[in-house]
């Protein structure tokens, strides 16, 4: 049960992650978070545990 809740919500957190790190630089606009320094190591720190997520929900057999 943990695999199948892990992995998406691991694919989720790296998505945003990213898409908050180029919000945060500046790269995608359209909302409060452009430009935004917080977001912009913010985002990086979203993915990076979303990517761990993914590994130790893969790994659990």
């Amino acid at each position: 049960m943990r695999r199948v809740v892990g992995i998406p919500l691991g694919v989720v957190m790296v998505v945003f992650g990213t898409l908050f790190t180029l919000q945060g630089l500046g790269y995608v606009g359209g909302s409060a978070m452009t430009g935004s320094s917080f977001w912009a190591i913010a985002g990086p720190v979203i993915a990076g545990l979303g990517v761990a997520l993914l590994i130790v929900s893969a790994r659990r057999t």
